[in-house]
């Protein structure tokens, strides 16, 4: 079974950044697609970034400011850097498969507030 833990999260004023990072463990030796999932309170689960052999995917209003990545000295490390946080950015984060594939981890808090 795959185990996916998420870390980087926390407080940064609007303007700011923070490089979230997704460790896989279990039955993956090697990540080639992955996806980054935000859940604000109130609001569903939603894919804002996703990378698949040869491509990467942005939501909308993420296009530009998120960039997601994998480690290539360590390919069960995947990253989602965030530039230009803005206030609706502010949800907790996820890792997983795009298909929801693998069980949920615990996810990452990121607020954004001055």
């Amino acid at each position: 079974q795959v185990q996916l833990r998420e870390s980087g999260g926390g407080l940064v004023q609007p303007g700011g950044s923070l490089r979230l990072s997704c460790v896989a463990s279990g039955l993956i030796v090697r990540i080639n697609t992955m996806g980054w999932f935000r859940q604000a309170p109130g609001k569903r689960r939603e894919l804002v970034a996703s990378m698949s052999p040869g491509r990467t995917n942005y939501e909308d209003s993420v296009k530009g400011r998120f960039t997601i990545s994998r480690d290539d000295a360590n390919n069960t490390l995947v990253f989602l850097q965030m530039n230009n946080l803005r206030p609706d950015d502010a949800a907790v984060y996820y890792c997983n498969h795009p298909a929801e594939s693998y069980p949920w981890g615990q996810g990452t808090r990121v607020t954004v507030s001055s």
